[in-house]
């Protein structure tokens, strides 16, 4: 069965819209409302968070929703119990992004394994090592159809951003500039990188996040991408929204 990014960037290659919402938020069984919600609205992948204590990459508002969601009772385990039977709702594809520690403790196959039975299309560990990742962990990936997505960002070197993108699948994560989610950023000041990806003819669609929070953002970064990641700027919406499906409709009908 072939994997539903690649089934995607086959039919759509511009203006591909992923949204990042952290599982168990705002409240522990509003999971699968909220994937529905995006999907209903048009969005084109789902980017699931697995709250963790110490989420590196993350901006404060993100790390806000993790803390509760954590308090609500999310693990791994729950949100494996949410999602089960959940593609009888949703067809879009579904990223699980988190941190190494959790997937560690559950067990890397066992946790492969259930997301492959679940329907999960893909993976982000942003502190998973590419060497790791390749000696220790590449087969058991493959062996389950996950796309393993790694990130790159404007320090990387092309030497090594084609290493990624050579070991990457389904997309790679073009991190806008070095700092954590959530930061304002013009994606303007970040031309001469995204021009530099560009050239370098990579095997992969990108997709650009980190900053991305409005129409204006998103165009200008899908003008340089197959398109881009919004993450804390949803958050931030759904935390002080009225109502999942009425906050979710609006929030991507603006971006659109």
């Amino acid at each position: 069965m072939q994997n539903r990014i690649d089934e995607l960037f086959a039919r759509k290659q511009h203006g591909v819209l992923n949204i990042y919402c952290t599982a168990g938020f705002p409240e522990l069984n509003d999971t699968l409302p909220v994937m529905t919600a995006l999907q209903n609205s048009g969005v084109d992948i789902i980017e699931l968070g697995m709250p963790f204590s110490d989420p590196l990459a993350d901006g404060p508002v993100i790390q806000d929703s993790s803390t509760r969601a954590l308090k609500n009772g999310m693990s791994i385990h729950k949100l494996f119990e949410q999602l089960q039977g959940f593609r009888y709702r949703i067809s879009v594809p579904v990223i699980l992004m988190g941190y190494l520690n959790p997937v560690l403790c559950y067990g890397v196959e066992a946790f492969c394994k259930k997301c492959a039975e679940t329907g999960i299309d893909g993976i982000i560990l942003p502190d998973l090592p590419m060497a790791e990742f390749e000696t220790e962990y590449k087969s058991i990936f493959e062996k389950y159809n996950l796309h393993f997505i790694f990130l790159v960002t404007p320090e990387t070197g092309d030497a090594r951003i084609r290493q990624l993108d050579s070991l990457s699948k389904g997309f790679l994560y073009a991190v806008s500039s070095s700092s954590t989610t959530g930061k304002d950023k013009d994606m303007k000041d970040q031309r001469a990188y995204f021009e530099r990806l560009r050239g370098l003819q990579l095997k992969n669609p990108v997709l650009i996040g980190f900053g991305i929070k409005d129409k204006a953002t998103f165009d200008a970064a899908a003008a340089y991408a197959n398109g881009a990641i919004i993450g804390t700027a949803f958050v931030k919406a759904l935390e002080n929204g009225q109502g999942i499906e009425d906050t979710v409709k609006k929030f991507v009908s603006s971006v659109r």
